[in-house]
């Protein structure tokens, strides 16, 4: 019997899910959207995330694949799972794909952005997707430090469960680009990288925070990456303000 292997770019609000990894302590996306797949296809299918986002943290580019022995007409398949899938959850796209494409194992890279909000008063339509900051922020001071963390580095610091899992046996990596870029109502942290330890995006943002706000030193960041140990580093920012915005392949 003949196989097919198709690619999602799904978008989603992540405020009321456990993130997207199935557990069983929460409903995930990754359950949701699955759960769509079995109406529509009626046979339970497996779907591949390119990594997991936690609690909290929403995305415009997830990507996901999924492999099944029944041909799909794209367009009217992608309307039928919008139709039953919650509105917090999209499928942008989704094409046919060589069988060994792998959302995880294919992905060269990923693009997150974190959002600040600076203004005094914070914007309530956007609560809920930017972290709002009263204390005054020195920029200068952010983009300074920012630049520190470019490059190839053990990142053992800046990883929660740094002792196991993928962290343990590698927690090399190579950040291509940190960006500070000017906003509406205040930054955006542009993270770009082949891969990230867990909560990485967000351990960094924390510190880079306590440095802009003067509660840390940017002569500390090389000492915090020299200790491998998570306690020397910032506080994790919440989740509630990161986007996973791209996969590259």
């Amino acid at each position: 019997m003949e196989e097919y292997n198709y690619k999602m770019i799904i978008a989603y609000d992540g405020t009321q899910y456990s993130g997207w990894q199935i557990q069983p302590n929460g409903i995930a996306i990754q359950q949701k959207i699955e759960e769509t797949l079995k109406i529509v296809l009626r046979h339970p299918t497996s779907l591949i995330g390119s990594g997991r986002t936690d609690a909290g943290v929403h995305a415009l580019g997830q990507v996901a694949n999924f492999k099944t022995s029944l041909p799909i007409g794209p367009r009217r398949f992608l309307h039928s799972l919008n139709g039953i899938l919650p509105r917090d959850i999209r499928i942008h796209s989704l094409e046919k794909v060589p069988l060994n494409f792998h959302a995880r194992y294919s992905a060269k890279g990923k693009i997150y952005h974190y959002y600040l909000h600076l203004k005094p008063t914070l914007n309530p339509f956007n609560r809920l997707y930017s972290l709002h900051v009263s204390e005054k922020i020195d920029s200068h001071s952010l983009k300074e430090a920012a630049q520190l963390f470019i490059g190839t580095h053990d990142f053992t610091a800046f990883a929660n469960e740094a002792h196991s899992g993928v962290a343990a046996h590698d927690p090399i990596r190579t950040l291509q680009r940190l960006d500070v870029v000017p906003t509406e109502e205040g930054l955006c942290l542009e993270f770009e990288a082949e891969g990230f330890l867990y909560k990485m995006v967000r351990n960094i943002t924390g510190t880079l925070l306590e440095i802009a706000c003067n509660k840390r030193s940017i002569s500390s960041i090389p000492e915090i990456f020299a200790s491998k140990d998570r306690r020397c580093a910032g506080k994790s920012a919440p989740p509630h303000a990161l986007f996973l915005m791209k996969v590259i392949y």
